[in-house]
């Protein structure tokens, strides 16, 4: 859609691949006066509580030194899409092993960490597009499973992807092969939201995974609404509340199992829309609401953007466009643990 958000990330990203893989080397340090978020006693379940960080734009942090600085223990990191035909590779061009990714993957798990592939984003080409059959899509995913070692993987269905029955059908089967062959591996499926919940795209969606016996968690981006005076906690509450809604009828579940299985990955600061931004402060009772339900899942877009613009200049790929501190909303989502 545009510039900010989730929906044209790859775009961008791809645009500017060059200059990210320069800039991943610089290490975004904390403004004086910003102490570091107290370390938590117990990791979160792999996948719960994972900010989104793109190495394709945005100045990237260095990714070990933004985990001490945080006390955050994971990342959700975008995004990988086909390189010709169904192979993954991330951005659709850099490869699985010996690049830029491998190297932050392996100093997150170094630092401590963990790490959880997004599959997908609203642009480039889509592995769940490109696979001509669920087992096909299967593998993929299954490749970069076994390149990382990973405990949890997110689908980021959105655009012409969740858009399409058969690629929703497809998508579906192939994770239900994959977790056939990992048990122990979370699922995690992100996709587009009305404040009311998922459009009809999203609730066929989760009928599909119910009717295949997936045991996936569900979550919603609730930003980029239309009329831009949107209240934006509000809204990311009543929207989790229609997903929960709609999983708790598809599996035939209570409240409280289905609000176990579902979440959210808000946007931090200024959105794509006119008016329409997140505070900090929106940010913190969004993670309250999490915790009185137990959410499966929060996260946000994204890290790159988790600092104030230079000057109080406008949002961008590397700055919210808001008054916030250096990893404010970061701080805040590692204080989450379900």
């Amino acid at each position: 859609m545009r510039h900010l958000s989730t929906r044209s990330r790859i775009t961008l990203g791809i645009a500017t691949a060059v200059a990210a893989a320069s800039a991943f080397a610089v290490n975004a340090q904390a403004a004086p006066g910003d102490a570091p978020a107290k370390k938590t006693e117990a990791a979160a379940p792999s996948g719960m509580n994972g900010p989104y960080l793109y190495l394709g734009w945005g100045n990237p942090p260095d990714a070990a030194q933004f985990l001490q600085e945080t006390g955050n223990k994971q990342l959700t990191m975008a995004f990988i899409l086909a390189q010709g035909g169904c192979t993954p590779a991330w951005d659709g061009q850099r490869p699985l092993k010996g690049g830029q990714d491998e190297q932050t993957i392996n100093a997150v798990k170094e630092a401590g960490g963990d790490i959880t592939p997004s599959f997908g984003g609203w642009s480039g080409n889509k592995l769940e597009e490109a696979c001509g059959s669920a087992e096909e899509l299967a593998a993929a995913y299954q490749e970069v499973i076994d390149a990382y070692g990973l405990k949890s993987i997110d689908i980021d269905i959105e655009s012409t992807a969740v858009e399409s029955e058969e690629v929703r059908q497809r998508t579906v089967d192939a994770l239900k092969i994959v977790q056939g062959e990992n048990a122990d591996v979370k699922i995690y499926l992100t996709f587009g939201t009305t404040p009311a919940g998922p459009n009809a795209n999203g609730e066929d969606l989760i009928k599909k995974g119910a009717e295949a016996g997936l045991d996936a968690a569900w979550a919603v981006m609730p930003f980029d609404y239309s009329d831009g005076t949107t209240d934006m906690v509000g809204a990311t509450k009543s929207s989790v509340d229609g997903l929960k809604d709609m999983v708790k009828g598809a599996y035939g579940i209570s409240d409280e199992e289905a609000y176990q299985k579902v979440g959210f990955s808000s946007m931090n600061g200024v959105t794509d829309v006119e008016g329409e931004s997140i505070a900090a402060a929106d940010f913190q009772q969004m993670v309250d609401y999490a915790k009185e339900h137990k959410l499966a899942r929060v996260s946000f877009w994204a890290v790159n953007r988790d600092r104030p613009c230079e000057g109080g200049g406008e949002a961008s790929a590397s700055c919210s466009g808001i008054d916030q501190g250096t990893w404010e909303f970061s701080k805040i989502l590692a204080g989450y643990q379900g």
